[in-house]
């Protein structure tokens, strides 16, 4: 059985091989008309975002690339309130370059006692050495 098996994959091999051949120079004929450029200038452009109102994540970035420049921004939202955008560019020349800007003020919740009870802390600990 295997035998049989190994004979019809050799004579297959040997079809696909020798018996497609001639069709082959027929198509080859078409082809060497056509040019192929396997150098293709590097264009995109894409953009994204996020915004889940549940968990208060906001965030957003586009970029685009023209050949070797690469442009874009992205934007988030930090947990002390501000926004972080953060606008970059990249080239061959220049290398990567980023300009970070921030909106808004930063609130930070306060814990009740939570200095207070360490500088009263160390201070009766300090007091009570001398």
């Amino acid at each position: 059985m295997y035998k049989a098996v190994l004979v019809l994959c050799l004579a297959g091999a040997a079809f696909a091989q020798y018996g497609h051949h001639e069709h082959h120079d027929h198509h080859e004929k078409k082809h060497e008309e056509h040019i192929v450029d396997y150098y293709a200038h590097p264009k995109y452009k894409f953009d994204y975002g996020v915004h889940d109102s549940h968990t208060h994540d906001v965030k957003k970035q586009e970029e685009t690339r023209e050949g070797d420049v690469v442009k874009g921004y992205y934007s988030l939202y930090e947990p002390d309130g501000t926004e972080r955008i953060v606008h970059y560019t990249a080239d061959k020349k220049n290398g990567f370059n980023a300009v970070v800007e921030r909106k808004g003020h930063a609130v930070h919740p306060h814990v009740k006692g939570s200095t207070e009870t360490f500088f009263k802390h160390h201070q009766e600990h300090h007091d009570h050495h001398y």
